[in-house]
């Protein structure tokens, strides 16, 4: 109580404009809130929804442009499957089991051939029901067997020291430049690209069907990667992709924003089980793992980092396969609203994420070659001469400064005003308190000589 009569008596008597409706009996609860809450109200707004900018910048000269990660993720491979199968089946196994092996293989969150064969009354003799991601391990085929030949800017390296295994939605795919995949420590092919070392190209032989993801080195294969980020490749074909690659880059205080104020995510900023780093991509698998949950209380076997406990079984392969419609495309919000089926994934894009656009695309027959390989070229067609970049417009101590003077400008506040407070609470309770012991030794004292 005696703390709240200090701050009333200051707001009664300080030199703010409008300090004392603050605590003036017959001021109305309208002018009280408007002097408490107006002065700093827009300035706070600004500072939580407008404290970024985008600019473009063009002084490339000494620019560093890293390549983008290269990811090959097997597509389909029936020789292998036939060889699995007799393994463990036998040569005189049925071979609508070659269709459900393959579908759990290469599981795209439809399995027909699985649920129609292996669930029911009438089910094949010899389906296995559950421990599927062991079975699609067995089938999917090696670094070693399916990369090699790999230069860097003409220069050979060896494919499998840096294409690292990388779990994804997809499967087991083999990934170069990528931060999701390998272990973090392991140093990585220097891939840059500048001035002194031109446009990167990197080439490459695969000996199986494939699909060759070019992305963000933060991002992953899904589901739903847009069709102009990979390339479908089949042997006896040489394909080639060059393309122009503009990056993101952040000044070095958005750091000390918030998500929502940058309205995105850095990768070390993760939320996800699924992958060690954050992404957009990364984020929408995670969405799809959390909707399979919600669902069928399991995920598809193919979810990567995801315990033995969480995968499906054919029960839950069978409910995966029923719900296929609302697992499998992302929409938006306002689509779900009108009915449309589909995934509704609250996902912040990357904060480092960059965009790639197809320059020039071939593909050419190999005339006269004896291996069923392809060739793969994709490079930079020239060095970037652009780049984006997110500025920080408004600090915390712009805010504290905008504050003070925004206060100094309607309620008249300044430097002295800090010095009353100070005088309010500490030094004047002081002094009243000495004035009113000498007031009380002027009383008793003549009581006393009398």
């Amino acid at each position: 109580m005696r703390f709240w009569r200090i701050i009333e008596e200051y707001l009664k008597n300080s030199t703010l404009h409008g300090a004392r409706f603050i605590v003036d009996k017959d001021a109305n609860w309208i002018e009280r809130i408007f002097w408490i809450f107006y002065p700093t109200e827009n300035l706070s707004g600004a500072f939580e929804n407008n404290a970024i900018s985008f600019v473009v910048e063009s002084s490339f000269r000494d620019w560093n442009t890293n390549f983008p990660a290269i990811i090959v993720c097997e597509s389909k491979n029936m020789d292998r499957i036939q060889e699995v199968a007799e393994q463990l089946w036998g040569a005189d196994h049925d071979f609508t089991l070659e269709e459900v092996l393959s579908e759990i293989a290469f599981f795209r969150g439809e399995s027909y051939h699985t649920v129609h064969e292996c669930s029911g009354e009438e089910v094949t003799a010899s389906c296995f029901y559950s421990n599927f991601s062991y079975y699609a391990e067995l089938v999917r085929t090696s670094c070693v067997d399916s990369i090699s030949n790999c230069e860097w800017n003409n220069k050979p390296f060896e494919c499998c020291k840096y294409f690292h295994r990388m779990e994804t939605e997809l499967g087991i795919c083999y990934a170069i430049n990528s931060l999701q995949a390998g272990k973090t420590k392991i140093p990585g092919l220097n891939m840059y690209s500048n001035r002194d070392s031109g446009p990167g190209a990197l080439k490459m032989e695969l000996h199986i069907e494939a699909t060759v993801f070019i992305l963000g080195t933060e991002e992953v294969p899904t589901l739903v990667t847009p069709k102009t980020d990979f390339l479908v490749v089949g042997p006896y074909i040489s394909f080639v992709r060059y393309i122009s690659k503009r990056d993101i880059e952040n000044d070095e205080e958005i750091r000390q924003t918030s998500v929502h104020q940058r309205n995105c995510r850095f990768a070390d900023e993760n939320i996800l089980d699924v992958h060690k780093f954050y992404s957009y991509s990364a984020c929408t698998v995670q969405c799809r793992k959390d909707r399979q949950m919600e669902l069928c209380n399991c995920s598809s076997h193919l979810s990567p980092n995801s315990p033995d406990w969480q995968l499906c079984n054919m029960d839950g392969l069978e409910c995966l396969n029923r719900n296929y419609e609302d697992l499998s495309v992302i929409i938006a919000k306002w689509s779900k609203r009108r009915g449309r089926k589909g995934l509704v994934c609250d996902c912040l894009p990357s904060c480092t994420e960059v965009d790639i656009t197809t320059v020039f695309d071939s593909k050419e027959n190999l005339a006269g070659s004896q291996n069923p390989v392809s060739r793969i070229e994709v490079g930079l067609i020239e060095l970037p001469t652009e780049r984006y970049k997110r500025n920080l417009v408004r600090g915390k101590l712009d805010l504290v400064v905008s504050i003070g003077g925004t206060t100094g400008l309607f309620v008249g506040a300044s430097l002295l005003s800090f010095v009353e407070i100070f005088y309010y609470i500490t030094i004047r309770p002081y002094t009243t308190y000495i004035n009113e012991k000498r007031r009380l030794k002027r009383l008793i004292l003549p009581k006393r000589f009398h």
